[in-house]
């Protein structure tokens, strides 16, 4: 049982740090500090292999609590114990706290999934713009990780003044915003996506 408790909070450890540049944004945006966005993104091409070690790990814990225990000739009996009464198993050994550490570890492996769902809702600034005067630039963004990434660009982007609609993708690597370039100007845009953490290397206008 004691190696299955190892074993199990190592699998803990291992998901929380699978998903840290995943968690971390998300920190990042509920305590106004965006420089540490993306302070994690280089776990990001480890997380596959991360993650099949986290279950193999939590896999052999399990084995350890569950395989049949080798029945061992005693003759001593319940008497030899101070309190007259047989051995129980602390509870940091028992099924049920490798339940719970399981359980966290999946939470934290699949945290990507949901990680948008605690970044707040903002309405931002949009305000009614002529068509012709719409302007479409695209940025292509270092540091996203996941979805939740996506989520803290849009969030910091519709909190200037201007912003009609940004489409951000993780997987490309970019954000397109449509805005209106009286009251926004794009070094403006750049400015607040690096300011969530994230570095702008390139940008160009859509027309």
């Amino acid at each position: 049982m004691k190696t299955a408790h190892k074993l199990g909070a190592l699998g803990l450890l291992i998901a929380l740090t699978t998903s840290l540049c995943c968690i971390t944004p998300i920190l990042a945006l509920l305590a106004g500090i965006g420089g540490l966005a993306s302070t994690f993104a280089w776990i990001d091409p480890l997380r596959p292999y991360m993650v099949g070690f986290t279950i193999l790990v939590l896999a052999l814990a399990w084995y350890q609590t569950l395989k049949p225990k080798r029945q061992t000739n005693c003759s001593c009996d319940s008497t030899d114990f101070p309190t007259g009464k047989s051995r129980s198993t602390p509870f940091q050994h028992s099924v049920i706290f490798l339940s719970i550490n399981t359980t966290l570890a999946i939470l934290m492996l699949t945290f990507p999934t949901y990680a948008h769902l605690f970044i707040p809702k903002t309405e931002g600034n949009i305000a009614i713009t002529h068509p012709s005067k719409i302007q479409k630039v695209q940025c292509s963004i270092r540091g996203m990780t996941c979805s939740g990434c996506e989520e803290h660009i849009n969030h910091q982007l519709s909190t200037l003044p201007g912003i009609l609609h940004t489409t951000t993708s993780y997987r490309k690597g970019n954000a397109i915003i449509e805005f209106d370039p009286s009251r926004t100007e794009i070094n403006e845009i750049q400015k607040a996506i690096e300011k969530a953490g994230y570095t702008v290397t390139d940008q160009r206008e859509i027309l």
